[in-house]
């Protein structure tokens, strides 16, 4: 890294001056994910980036004038710059010399759906006792990651599971249904390239097609694609959920 250039500081949570002098003269050792965090594990520290809403990176190599919404420059050794932009401003962009995995963004993160440790009988295990509406549970990011509206809307669908059921009241064998329906749509959608309904892109800029392959979300009055009740909408902890009330129970 040869150069850290910040526009914007103020982001989901101000950027830290630090990253200006502290990055630049580091190698990037390696690139991973937490959740939604892009960690970027450098020589003597880690930069947390998340992206928001709205936010993007991009790998420049002819290197355009930065625009309204071009906050950050990772200038690299190679004459290449990573540039993040983000409309809304809901990224972050944050450094740490710690565990990244102890920070106290990711630290009581659930598992991730699709690594071991993430099952149904793990699902079983932290609903017993619990109230909540099974779409609420697994959005929660400290019971599992990754999970978002649109693949809990089609993970219960092909579970079979009414998204108000409460948690606690279903039973190991459909959690194991829905564990199994997680990992599948989760699967799917990264083959996808992910979902876009409006403006997502993924990393070379090309739309996710995963929403052609998606059975209930965003189909409100449209036919269910199994038994052919139409499908219905309703609003749950502040987000459209979409569902079939014959296949779901």
């Amino acid at each position: 890294m040869t150069a850290v250039r910040v526009r914007q500081r103020m982001l989901r949570w101000p950027v830290p001056r630090r990253l200006d002098r502290d990055l630049p003269g580091q190698t990037v050792r390696e690139v991973r994910r937490r959740a939604k965090y892009l960690l970027v594990c450098a020589d003597n520290g880690t930069l947390i980036m998340h992206l928001g809403m709205s936010g993007s990176l991009r790998v420049l190599r002819d290197i355009p004038a930065p625009g309204a919404h071009d906050h950050i420059d990772l200038e690299l050794s190679s004459g290449r710059t990573l540039r993040f932009n983000d409309p809304r401003r809901f990224g972050a962009a944050l450094w740490t010399t710690r565990d990244p995995l102890g920070h106290p963004l990711l630290r009581d993160l659930g598992p991730e759906p699709l690594e071991p440790g993430f099952d149904g009988t793990y699902l079983h295990a932290v609903s017993r006792g619990r109230r909540a509406a099974i779409k609420t549970l697994i959005m929660n990011a400290r019971v599992v990651v990754g999970v978002g509206n649109i693949y809990a809307s089609e993970a219960l669908f092909r579970a079979g599971i009414h998204p108000t059921r409460p948690a606690g009241r279903i039973s190991l064998a459909r959690m194991e249904r829905l564990a199994a329906a997680i990992r599948d749509v989760l699967a799917e959608a990264i083959a996808e390239g992910g979902t876009t309904l409006r403006d997502f892109a993924w990393g070379e800029g090309q739309p996710g097609y995963f929403a052609r392959e998606l059975r209930v979300y965003d189909r409100a009055g449209l036919p269910c694609p199994v038994c052919e009740t139409p499908v219905r909408r309703r609003v749950l902890g502040q987000r459209s959920t979409y569902y079939c009330v014959n296949c779901q129970r």
